[in-house]
């Protein structure tokens, strides 16, 4: 072990309250699902030299546990290496540390081209090289749900009355659970600020604060593993999907966006950067569907009158729009991308509008005119989006910027599970078959 990464595992280690008997080491799949392994805390330092060996398949594995890629080059293994900045402990599991890892190919030590945080880097890193940083605020939302045997799906939702909206207390949070979240959260750090429940039924929302793009994907990904982890302990599902419930609306990913400049925000005072930004996300919309929207559950939600974007627009505080300016000016200066699902890998999602953002800054990418009321019924509204994931899928590989910059290993990767996901659900016999023809034809 060098000097450096024995100093960093001690270090993080002793910074650890005592008790700790266990270090979970986790990294996100291409789903945005936590993976990982549990390890003794003695052997945290070995770990941390060494890393931990996953099968490599794992990123190309459906959601019905089908490896989807990986037979073809015989199941390589890749490594999971430690991350000690980001070791915390887990509040309701006082006996436990957490830590996340990147990813790196087993043969040759290189870093794993399908690794999530490795995107995040590498724009990062392609920003930097124009003097400029990325700053992301994630608004993540959320359904809790109560087991019910009874029902279609064998889950019922946790609180089931209307306009509950922007309501706290034991009303919108009975058992407390919303709240035991937000706890937990500011134990680990994660710079939640806020929580509430949202406009549908039993729908939650909890804000975290911006900061540099990878901070905020880490605190991203771990809100929701919390979240599920919470939900789990107090015998209640959390689900991310988009539209859970056809008598709901959905939930989103909201990604909030500015660029920093000698530690200053880069927007303030320079309309023509924020204009480049908004220009480059909007250039590249139809391809970042597959990120900002990665299942064929999402595109339920994005329709008319659903504060969702249906068409590639931007506007000044407009939440009709794709591309949403808010009111705020000088440091707080920012965009909004208002797409986005619940259930987007927050790495994947952030790190390919950062790359549509420096697209745009690159090329000077000039936006149309911003549209002001109602998008949903403008007469020029912009282009559709794309309105399946199918159509989302082609779109992004027609994309050769976001293709290149994403990595044409981790497109691929993604693009060959989500269409053997697509093809799964056109042969699926679904309620709405049965509910639809069985009695009538």
């Amino acid at each position: 072990m060098s000097v450096e990464t024995r100093r960093a595992a001690a270090e993080a280690l002793e910074a650890l309250p005592p008790g700790i008997e266990t270090i979970r080491v986790t990294y996100p799949d291409l789903h945005g699902i936590q993976r990982g392994k549990d390890v003794p805390v003695a052997e945290f330092e070995r770990v941390c030299e060494h890393g931990l060996a996953f099968c490599w398949a794992v990123m190309g594995t459906d959601l019905r546990h089908t490896p989807v890629v990986g037979g073809e080059q015989g199941y390589p293994d890749m490594v999971a290496m430690p991350d000690c900045d980001t070791l915390v402990q887990v509040p309701w599991e006082p006996d436990v540390a957490s830590c996340l890892a990147d990813l790196r190919r087993a043969a040759d030590g290189e870093p794993e081209p399908t690794d999530p945080r490795g995107a995040v880097r590498r724009a990062q890193a392609a920003l930097r090289e124009l003097g400029l940083d990325a700053v992301i605020g994630p608004e993540l939302e959320f359904f809790l749900c109560a087991p019910d045997p009874g029902r279609p799906g064998r889950w019922t939702r946790y609180v089931d009355n209307l306009s509950m909206v922007y309501t706290v207390g034991r009303q919108a949070d009975p058992r407390g659970v919303v709240r035991a979240m937000l706890e937990g959260f500011n134990h680990m750090g994660l710079q939640t600020f806020a929580a509430n429940h949202e406009y549908m039924n039993s729908q939650y929302e909890i804000n975290l604060r911006h900061s540099d793009a990878l901070d905020a994907s880490d605190r991203a990904f771990r809100l929701k593993c919390v979240v599920k982890d919470v939900a789990a302990t107090h015998g209640l599902l959390a689900t991310f999907i988009g539209k859970p419930f056809n008598d709901q609306g959905g939930s989103g990913y909201h990604v909030h966006l500015s660029l920093g400049r000698d530690g200053e925000n880069a927007f303030a005072g320079d309309e023509q950067l924020l204009r480049h930004v908004v220009g480059g996300v909007l250039a590249h919309a139809p391809a970042l569907m597959a990120f900002l929207n990665p299942t064929i559950n999402a595109y339920r939600r994005l329709l008319p009158d659903s504060l969702a974007p249906t068409h590639v627009n931007w506007g000044r505080d407009n939440r009709t729009t794709f591309v949403r300016i808010p009111p705020e000016t000088g440091s707080a200066s920012r965009l909004e991308i208002r797409v986005g699902d619940g259930s987007a890998n927050p790495y994947l999602a952030n790190a390919a509008t950062l790359f549509a953002a420096l697209d745009g800054v690159r090329r000077e990418v000039e936006p149309p005119a911003p549209l002001a009321g109602d998008a949903y019924r403008a007469e020029e509204p912009g282009s559709p989006l794309p309105q399946s994931l199918d159509d989302a899928l082609d779109a992004l590989e027609a994309d050769d910027v976001i293709c290149g910059a994403m990595g044409r290993e981790l497109v691929e990767t993604f693009v060959t599970m989500k269409r053997f996901e697509t093809e799964r659900h056109r042969q699926w016999v679904s309620d709405f078959d049965l509910d639809e023809y069985l009695h009538h034809l």
